[in-house]
């Protein structure tokens, strides 16, 4: 006969049970800008295609991308890039069996944070000086 559980415990671990911690976090988060840059991506292909249509078109798409709240978008696409690949490399790593202590673990969850930020922004001043304006 098959058990029944009396308990109003869940049968598995779940969010509610675990203390959040940054590499959890981080976890979640590589999941969401993954996504992110999914949906994000429609718009860089809509730029490329905008560029093969016509001049005008093109002029047309890069004044919406010009307007400040795509910037603000585009903002953070470029960091949920960063930030996504970073965390790519992070598995990367691991998949080749190194980065496994807590210590290190814990630190590249820090690192990839303060660098995808570091990055984004370096990006964007970079972009700014080079071209003069954003």
């Amino acid at each position: 006969m098959a058990e029944t559980h009396t308990d109003k415990r869940p049968l598995s671990p779940h969010l509610q049970i675990y203390r959040p911690m940054l590499t959890m976090m981080m976890s979640i988060v590589h999941r969401i800008t993954g996504s992110a840059l999914y949906f994000g991506i429609v718009f860089f292909v809509w730029w490329l295609i905008a560029g093969a249509i016509s001049a005008e078109y093109f002029a047309m798409t890069q004044a919406v991308f010009g307007h400040w709240l795509s910037k603000i978008i585009l903002f953070g696409f470029t960091w949920a890039l960063i930030h996504h690949m970073l965390g790519g490399l992070r598995h990367l790593l691991w998949d080749t069996g190194h980065g496994f202590k807590l210590t290190t673990v814990e630190f590249m969850a820090r690192a990839n944070l303060v660098l995808s930020i570091v990055l984004t922004f370096a990006l964007w001043i970079g972009v700014y000086l080079v071209r003069g304006t954003l």
